[in-house]
């Protein structure tokens, strides 16, 4: 090899090498500049008592809500015209897709119904449990407070009539400050909603 095949070939290592840094502190920096937001789940799922509905299977499609409910931040209402969303902070997956699983979890859990399911599931549906989510937020005016209310309608999947429809609404007092305190009082006022839609469902069908 010719002396100056020799140094081509040492500056193209060389430059190998220095691209090789650059993008491993390109990349570094980008992991860097990531925010690093607390991630919170709904983890109470409700205990309820009710009527046996062995004979029943239910539907349950993902609630519906408006957007800005309906996304991976924590609301916040400083006032009744006022949306915030609380800082370094966010729900697991979209508040709308997180109810819908927990609302199925508490179902299959009472052991009352023959089946529960989502959309595409293959279930032979009896009854639909078609809800909207009206507010899922920690009211500050006035002292701190978690509220939860949900509408819920009760259709019948045979001939598409409503057995029956109602609003379920919780509020809890936040003890503390900081996301942890908030996400439990919100917690703590969804987990008795839930305990309300799953008894009056069990009740009505």
């Amino acid at each position: 090899m010719t002396v100056s095949g020799m140094e081509l070939l040492r500056n193209g290592t060389a430059a190998r090498a220095a691209f090789i840094a650059v993008l491993a502190a390109t990349l570094a920096a980008c992991g860097s500049t990531q925010a690093k937001n607390d991630t919170f789940s709904l983890s109470t799922v409700a205990s309820v008592e009710g009527p046996s509905a062995k004979n029943r299977q239910i539907l349950v499609p993902q609630p519906s809500a408006l957007k800005a409910l309906d996304s991976e931040q924590i609301v916040i209402r400083p006032s009744p015209s006022e949306i915030q969303y609380l800082a370094q902070a966010q729900w697991s997956d979209s508040l709308s897709k997180m109810v819908q699983a927990k609302l199925v979890q508490a179902f299959e859990n009472t052991g009352r119904v023959g089946g529960v399911g989502r959309p595409g599931e293959g279930l032979a549906i009896d009854y639909q449990i078609a809800t909207d989510i009206r507010s899922f937020e920690v009211q500050t005016s006035g002292g701190n407070t978690a509220v939860v209310e949900i509408s819920a309608k009760l259709l019948n999947d045979r001939n598409g009539t409503v057995r029956a429809q109602k609003v379920f609404r919780a509020t809890v007092p936040v003890n503390g400050s900081g996301s942890t305190a908030f996400v439990k009082g919100l917690d703590a006022a969804f987990a008795a909603v839930t305990a309300d839609i799953v008894g009056w469902t069990l009740s009505s069908i």
